[in-house]
């Protein structure tokens, strides 16, 4: 059975962690798995936003297979948190938006695969958090940095000094959480969602979070260069110019990511 699954639905790819039995825990072949994956979505055109969820209906990730790794020496376990670390970097650096739609339990590294993610849009009544300092370890794939920059230091240290479980809404309620969504309805509220994104040029959307993302790493002016050197890019598409041939003609645009 393929640890990862990826289905394509028009312009919306669906990353699927396939491993229910082991409550979508990552082992070392489902990372490598994964990071063929989202390398291979980075250069597909017709690919504009994409999705991330696990399969079943309890977890989207419970992070690292414990299982799989009371097996492995210390140089494996390197090996392991190298390369968590690499693939959600990759996640992270996607040109196209993406989505944790969490359908269930996200701990560990599987927190820390939504908090690389640009938006993460929870089932109501589920929970999560950065557990690893009740294991004696930290997060290591992007959890002491990635989760500051998103509410903040002070929030931050609590939640992964006390290893704080969250339900969706007190997620929500921080900022952790984009949006928490019905079980019943998930994927259909998911999809919901990304569709006024899809319906935008999808070359404007990559620079768009290119600017934000790249801006906020550095300071103000650099940032307003940024931008300005990423709008430059739309200027030439045809997409831009399809916008306002339907904006004088009165219809929606049909964007061709060119």
């Amino acid at each position: 059975m393929e640890s990862i699954l990826l289905e394509q639905k028009g312009h919306t790819a669906y990353v699927t962690i396939n491993r229910p039995e082991a409550m979508n825990a990552f082992n070392y072949d489902t990372l490598n798995e994964l990071h063929k994956i989202v390398e291979a979505l980075r250069i597909n055109p017709d690919v504009r936003v994409v999705i991330f969820t696990g399969s079943g209906n309890k977890a989207f990730s419970v992070g690292a297979d414990l299982k799989e790794r009371k097996t492995l020496t210390e140089a494996q376990v390197l090996r392991n948190v190298y390369k968590i670390g690499e693939v959600f970097q990759s996640v992270a650096t996607l040109p196209q938006p993406t989505v944790a739609a969490m359908n269930g339990y996200a701990f560990g590294g599987g927190m820390e695969l939504a908090l690389a993610c640009d938006f993460r849009l929870a089932v109501s009544g589920t929970s999560m958090g950065l557990t690893e300092t009740s294991l004696a370890i930290i997060p290591g794939a992007g959890g002491t940095q990635r989760l500051p920059r998103l509410i903040g230091e002070s929030k931050a240290l609590e939640l992964i000094l006390t290893a704080k479980r969250l339900t969706s809404e007190e997620a929500h309620q921080i900022g952790l959480v984009t949006k928490v969504v019905s079980k019943d309805n998930f994927l259909e509220e998911v999809q919901s969602f990304v569709e006024p994104m899809l319906s935008n040029g999808p070359i404007a959307l990559q620079q768009a979070k290119f600017a934000v993302k790249n801006g906020m790493n550095t300071d103000l002016q650099t940032g307003l260069q940024i931008e300005r050197k990423a709008y430059e890019i739309t200027i030439p598409t045809e997409d831009r110019v399809e916008a306002l041939l339907a904006f004088s003609e009165k219809r929606k645009p049909e964007f061709k990511g060119k």
